[in-house]
């Protein structure tokens, strides 16, 4: 494997505005009345539809360093929430490349990409995060059980029922919305023929970000959106269009765990905390 370490300390930048219309468009796509994840539908990379590569994503070397393995996935994500973003704030999100690392995984070679970002409404932080994205191999040619993201799967903690649950099956309408919330071509979300039969799914897969945003949703539903500070989130498989998916939470001392999981098993798991 290439050695990254020249890609390390790279950054970009890019604006946006928060307008009106892409808060109700998040609020109507997640049945929601509060903005906890629009982040992540801000700032997003305006790459020109012939710079694609074939899975969707942007070409690699971008943005990112081009690493040698097709398929890529969004890992996990540590975020604090500083202030609340409002209509008409002009938006500016700093991303850094802090870390890569080459493991080898149960289904072969793994590169994590460590980005953190800072986006500002207005000039005063609003969001900070630590993102992990994987790269991984190439898929069998017909669909098997849905890969763990995780590193070492083994290590986090199994998805369990909570004080709160709500159980629903995401559709492909949602999967759809979210992609243009997000602006984000990732064929894995939108084309079943090639979900399954090149990337080797079951199923249109459900977006690691869309997930956690539901996880903060069912919070925000019993404890306010005003009180949460931070979320963890890891994968630890993917989530499948058309299968029940069951959103769970539990209070520990000043931590709220949270998971996701499917009939197959757990999807993700997260931890919230409070505003002291």
């Amino acid at each position: 494997m290439t050695d990254w370490d020249n890609w390390i300390g790279r950054e970009t930048t890019a604006s946006d505005v928060l307008t009106d219309a892409v808060v109700a468009r998040f609020k109507a796509t997640l049945g929601t009345d509060h903005t906890l994840g629009l982040h992540w539908c801000l700032c997003v990379p305006g790459v020109p539809t012939t710079r694609l590569g074939p899975d969707g994503h942007p070409v690699r070397g971008i943005d990112l360093p081009p690493i040698p393995l097709p398929r890529r996935m969004w890992a996990a994500s540590d975020v604090q929430f500083h202030a609340a973003l409002t209509p008409g704030a002009a938006i500016v999100r700093r991303s850094i490349i802090t870390a890569i690392t080459a493991k080898t995984g149960t289904t072969g070679p793994l590169v994590f990409v460590e980005i953190t970002h800072e986006t500002r409404a207005n000039g005063s932080l609003a969001v900070s995060e630590r993102q992990t994205l994987v790269y991984r191999g190439a898929a069998a040619t017909t669909a098997t059980p849905p890969p763990a993201l995780a590193a070492d799967p083994a290590a986090e903690p199994a998805a369990e029922p909570g004080d709160w649950q709500r159980t629903f099956t995401p559709d492909a309408p949602l999967l759809f919305r979210y992609s243009a919330l997000t602006f984000n071509s990732h064929r894995i979300h939108y084309d079943l023929p090639y979900a399954t039969a090149t990337e080797g799914y079951f199923g249109l897969v459900v977006h690691g970000p869309l997930i956690a945003t539901l996880l903060l949703d069912l919070a925000a539903q019993h404890v306010g959106a005003q009180c949460i500070a931070s979320l963890h989130f890891r994968g630890q498989s993917p989530a499948i269009a058309g299968e029940p998916l069951t959103l769970s939470g539990r209070t520990t001392g000043d931590t709220l765990i949270l998971a996701a999981h499917a009939p197959a098993g757990a999807v993700m798991h997260a931890e919230l905390r409070f505003i002291a």
